[in-house]
C-alpha cells in the first residue's frame, strides 16, 4: 500500500473512532463484565461476592469502595480487573458497595459507615466465607473507612489491613493540603466562624454535593491527570484499545454519585481542614477513635504521582498504629492510576498479592 493511501485510511479510522467515542460511547464501555453474586443487602449498601475458581486461602479479601465512584474501578477491563486478579490468585473476593446515594441520604456520616454498615457487612462476609477473619482493603476515602473501622471494632475480624491513597496527614498532601491548612488558619482566627463551621451545625442540605459536582471536582483536583489522559487518547486515536479504554474510564469518571452532607462534614470540614489523624486520634460524636488500637499487619500504598493524596500524606499511618508488621510502597500512577493503570497492574498487583499470600492461611486439602 502506498504511503498516501495508508495515511488516508489512518485518518478515516481516527475520524470513525472519534465519532464513535462522542456519539456512541456506551457501546465502548468494557467495565464490570466479571460475574458476581449479591449475598447481602443492608440499608444503603450491598455485598458482592466474586468466587475464586481455585480457592487457596482461608481469609477472603474484602474491598470497601469509597464514595462518589461507581464500582467499575474494581473490574475496569476484562483483561485488567482487580477482582479477577485476586480471584485467580486463590482468594475469595467480596466488595462492599454503596447504593446510588441521593439528597435523601444527606445525613449519612462516617459513623454510618464505620460503626454500622461495614461491621454488619463484614459479619455477613465472615459467615458466608466460613472464615472468622478477612483481609480488608480500602482506597481513597474507603481507606479512611477501613482504618477507622479497624481501630473502632472489637470483633478482631481484620487479619490484614491494606490502605491505599488515604490522607492521614492531610496538610502534607501537596498544594491541596496547603490549601486546607491555610483555610483552617483563617477560620481559626475567628471564634464565631470556627464554632459555626466546626460545630457540626451547618445544615446537611447546604453541604450535600451531587454526583455531577463530584465528577467535576475530581478533574479539578487532578487537572494534570485529566489533561494527560485526553492528550494520550488523541495521540492514539487510531488504536482500538485506546478508544475502548478512554470510553470506559470516561464512563467511570462522569457517573459519580453523591457525597452526603454528613460525609462532607466529617471528611472535608473535620479530617481535611482540622487534620486530626496526624495525631492518631479522631472524635466522631461520642466515639473517640485511636489509630494505636490497630494491631493487624498493615500495607500502606501511595500513588507515585498522586496530586490529591501524596505519599507524605499517606505514609504517617504506619507510625500511628500498634502494628508490628508495616509495609509502605509507592504505586505507579496518580490517585486513580494507582488502582487501575497497566503499570500498577504489572508492577504493584503482584507485590500486593505476595504480601497478602505470606500473611494468609493456606487451606489444607
Amino acid at each position: 500500500m502506498n504511503p498516501l493511501k495508508k495515511s488516508l485510511l489512518t485518518q478515516q479510522k481516527k475520524l470513525k473512532h472519534l465519532s464513535t467515542r462522542f456519539f456512541n460511547a456506551k457501546s465502548l464501555v468494557l467495565s464490570q463484565t466479571n460475574p458476581y453474586e449479591v449475598i447481602e443487602e443492608y440499608k444503603f449498601c450491598q455485598v458482592r461476592h466474586y468466587a475464586s475458581p481455585n480457592r487457596k486461602y482461608q481469609e477472603p479479601i474484602v474491598f470497601v469502595a469509597p464514595l462518589a465512584i461507581n464500582m467499575a474501578i474494581y473490574d475496569l477491563y476484562p483483561y485488567r480487573s482487580l477482582v479477577k486478579h485476586f480471584q485467580h490468585s486463590g482468594f475469595e473476593v467480596y466488595l462492599i458497595e454503596w447504593n446510588k446515594l441521593s439528597y435523601q441520604d444527606r445525613f449519612l456520616d462516617f459513623l454510618s459507615f464505620i460503626d454500622d454498615a461495614i461491621p454488619h457487612c463484614v459479619d455477613k462476609i465472615c459467615t458466608h466465607a466460613n472464615s472468622p477473619q478477612i483481609s480488608l482493603h480500602g482506597w481513597s476515602m474507603a481507606g479512611i473507612f477501613v482504618t477507622l473501622y479497624t481501630a473502632l471494632s472489637t470483633s478482631n475480624h481484620v487479619k490484614n489491613l491494606m490502605v491505599m491513597g488515604s490522607p492521614i496527614d492531610s496538610y502534607a498532601s501537596g498544594r491541596v493540603g496547603r490549601l486546607f491548612q491555610n483555610i483552617n488558619q483563617l477560620i481559626s482566627r475567628s471564634q464565631s466562624l470556627k464554632n459555626m463551621i466546626y460545630s457540626g451545625k451547618i445544615p446537611k442540605r447546604m453541604i450535600h454535593t451531587p454526583g455531577l459536582l463530584n465528577a467535576v471536582g475530581f478533574k479539578i483536583l487532578d487537572p494534570k491527570g485529566w489533561y494527560y489522559s485526553q492528550k494520550q487518547f488523541l495521540f492514539n486515536l487510531a488504536d482500538p484499545q485506546a478508544l475502548y479504554e478512554h470510553a470506559t474510564m470516561g464512563n467511570f469518571l462522569n457517573h459519580m454519585i453523591d457525597y452526603p452532607g454528613g460525609i462532607n462534614q466529617d471528611m472535608v470540614l473535620h479530617l481535611w481542614l482540622q487534620n486530626p489523624l496526624k495525631g492518631g486520634v479522631i472524635q466522631l460524636k461520642d466515639k473517640i477513635i485511636k489509630l494505636k488500637d490497630i494491631h493487624a499487619p498493615l500495607f500502606i500504598g501511595a500513588g507515585s504521582s498522586d496530586q490529591i493524596v501524596t505519599a507524605a500524606a499517606a505514609q504517617p499511618l504506619g507510625e500511628l498504629t500498634s502494628s508490628q508488621d508495616v509495609t509502605f510502597t509507592l504505586i505507579p500512577g496518580g490517585h486513580l492510576g494507582l488502582m487501575s493503570s497497566q503499570k500498577s497492574a504489572n508492577e504493584f498487583w503482584p507485590k500486593l498479592t505476595t504480601w497478602l499470600e505470606q500473611r494468609s492461611t493456606v487451606i489444607k486439602n
